[in-house]
């Protein structure tokens, strides 16, 4: 029985998998000890999974994510547009504009002149990308990024762009990417939670980060990501109080599990069960969070490698480091927010240490990975919520200007994990308006992602109040031409 179930456990559910048990007491326990997980509250019969298991060979373990809050413009940064240059000034051609819905911000502007980047691009590596000279780190390592030029959303504000490609709404209270991952892969490390979250500051005006982006939503507690911080308590409320050691809250927490039990017993609430994985978790965190935020162990390479910067706790080099870290100690989803990209004025200043902020160490945690024999297994993001205008906001002046909000297309990259190195994938038009091939939508990045890790976005389900849910709502195609 058990050989039946591991050579054909990605094609069975639960009505056939007690048939096949006999429905007796002693099947349902050898059901949950070959599969903890088959019990698991959510969807039907007929179209529920067995969390914890893939639907296929996953191509990726782990992702890290490093998330630029307040959208980059990639015109200055991976976007090469020279023809921007040539036409300084001039009105955007109303057939490149069309119908474009324009944010509060520009629509009583009564001009919209075109602004090529402040900054010089050069082509690298065998790949020959182009980079601008923003990022020189980044441009050393073009082999292995997949830089994704045709990326597209829906929303045009802050908020819902943020929400729609976290969580796959613009609207909250629905599971954010993390969530969905430890949903349908399960834990890899029972120490440490599947989903963390570490946030940095930029310069400029830093756009908010709510921990709706992290929410488990209609999922278990379980599935939250959990946020570290950069004080001396990376984990709130996880040390023991004063007055209480290990011994004494090993007891406390098995009262507390019996206590548990009862009223799960007489309730049948999952949350119950939820709450007391959490304890348990948190009771083992205490060992292992300490350790994997210590850094003393840290070669002088690879403090060298990422930057003085990453010393000092809180900043964007020290969580990429730290996401490598929990990376490598099996945590599956590593969200990192930088924020502090939306320059709708001043832009050629702001930008500038915007991408001395990041660029070092972006390009420091992809070296690591790969050197450390980690890169194939786990798949890195790097980009913001949508793109920027190809006109100024505001006044263009020969040194200053600004970009507005802009949905239609923007730039990221992506490298490991399974995803083709050295790669330019989708392009826009010459004015850097409009998506010229290769068009990716929010969901069709999301598809593609949950593809990587052995998942199927279309059976991925969870049901909740009579709708069946998943992360990529009604539509999203896998985008298998960046797939080695």
């Amino acid at each position: 029985m058990e050989k039946e179930i591991l050579e054909h456990g990605l094609n069975f559910n639960r009505r056939r998998f007690l048939s096949s048990m006999s429905l007796g007491i002693g099947g349902v326990a050898l059901g949950s000890l070959l599969m903890p997980d088959l019990f698991k509250s959510g969807g039907t019969d007929d179209e529920a999974f067995a969390p914890g298991i893939p639907h296929f060979a996953p191509k990726a373990k782990r992702v890290i994510y490093l998330f630029q809050n307040g959208a980059p413009s990639q015109q200055e940064l991976f976007d090469y547009k020279p023809k921007l240059r040539d036409l300084l000034g001039q009105e955007i051609p109303p057939s490149v504009r069309g119908t474009q819905r324009l944010t509060g911000m520009t629509a009583n502007q009564a001009s919209f002149p075109l602004v090529g980047s402040f900054v010089d691009f050069k082509q690298y590596g065998e790949s020959r990308a182009w980079v601008s000279d923003l990022m020189p780190y980044t441009s050393k390592i073009v082999d292995d990024l997949c830089f994704v030029k045709s990326m597209y959303t829906e929303a045009i504000n802050h908020d819902p762009a943020l929400t729609f490609l976290q969580t796959g709404s613009q609207q909250g209270n629905r599971p954010s990417m993390g969530s969905w991952l430890s949903y349908g892969l399960g834990n890899e490390n029972k120490n440490l939670p599947n989903f963390t979250v570490l946030l940095s500051r930029g310069v400029g005006n830093g756009q908010g980060v709510y921990s709706k982006l992290w929410s488990n939503g209609f999922l278990d507690s379980v599935h939250q990501g959990v946020q570290f911080s950069k004080g001396e308590d990376p984990v709130l409320y996880l040390r023991d109080p004063e007055g209480m050691d290990r011994k004494d809250r090993r007891d406390m927490l098995d009262n507390l599990s019996q206590l548990n039990q009862m009223s799960y017993e007489q309730f049948g609430d999952p949350e119950i069960t939820a709450k007391v994985k959490q304890y348990e978790m948190a009771y083992r965190m205490q060992t292992a969070v300490p350790e994997v935020m210590d850094l003393s162990k840290e070669s002088d390479d690879i403090i060298k490698l990422y930057g003085p910067d990453c010393l000092v706790p809180g900043t964007y080099a020290a969580n990429c480091l730290l996401a490598r870290k929990l990376s490598e100690n099996g945590v599956r989803f590593v969200q990192l927010y930088h924020q502090g990209w939306d320059q709708h004025g001043n832009l050629p200043f702001e930008i500038a240490k915007q991408a001395k902020d990041v660029d070092q160490a972006s390009a420091a945690l992809v070296t690591d990975l790969k050197q450390r024999g980690l890169l194939d297994e786990t798949l890195v993001i790097w980009g913001g919520e949508f793109g920027r205008t190809s006109y100024t906001q505001g006044k263009l002046t020969a040194d200053n200007y600004g970009r507005d909000h802009h949905p239609r297309c923007f730039t990221i990259w992506m490298a490991g994990g399974g995803i083709k190195p050295g790669m330019v994938y989708g392009e826009t038009d010459e004015l850097g308006y409009n998506i010229a091939s290769n068009p990716v939508h929010v969901h069709d990045f999301q598809a593609t992602i949950l593809h990587q890790l052995g998942l199927n976005h279309e059976k991925l389900i969870f049901k909740h109040l009579g709708r069946r849910y998943r992360l990529t709502d009604v539509s999203g195609k896998v985008v298998r031409d960046i797939i080695s």
